[in-house]
């Protein structure tokens, strides 16, 4: 029978090459600390977002990194090519967020409520969010954003600018 030490030895050094793996996975551009994102406006319901647009890939994989805060009045949209699973992560983010994740016609199709974050690389796994759904969209929104303005699965996007 394995001891203690010899299950959790390989399972802490699959996590450190893991999160060693994923940081250096991070386009260089994407490392940067203060990042200028497009700004767009949208409505969920009929309340109006400003929103910091993440549409290439460096820019989503940025995200709301480093961050320090985002008022309810305020968002990030990821946009997307075309409809598909889409995953989340948490890394190096200051907050907890809601996370909407939207199909082409800008309906909600799954929403993940306060995703906290990862306070290392080695628990990205663990503060990464996908659901089996196709999106084209992911809104991302301070914590409690959700439950504040009843949004649900029904709810719908429109997008004023972007």
């Amino acid at each position: 029978m394995a001891t203690r030490a010899q299950i959790l030895i390989p399972i802490g050094i699959a996590a450190i090459i893991i999160g060693v793996v994923g940081i250096m996975s991070i386009p260089k551009d994407a490392k940067l600390e203060q990042t200028q994102f497009p700004r767009g406006l949208i409505k969920i319901d009929n309340i109006p977002l400003q929103v910091q647009i993440a549409d290439t890939r460096p820019l989503q994989t940025r995200g709301l990194m480093f961050q320090e805060k985002l008022p309810y009045d305020q968002g990030m949209l990821f946009v997307f090519d075309d409809e598909s699973v889409r995953s989340m992560w948490m890394l190096n983010m200051q907050f907890a967020l809601d996370v909407l994740w939207l199909d082409a016609n800008g309906k909600v199709v799954y929403i993940q409520k306060d995703a906290q974050p990862c306070k290392s690389a080695i628990e990205t796994a663990a503060c990464t969010f996908t659901n089996g759904k196709n999106a084209k969209y992911v809104l991302e929104v301070t914590s409690g954003f959700v439950d504040k303005y009843n949004i649900t699965e029904n709810s719908k996007l429109e997008i004023i600018s972007i």
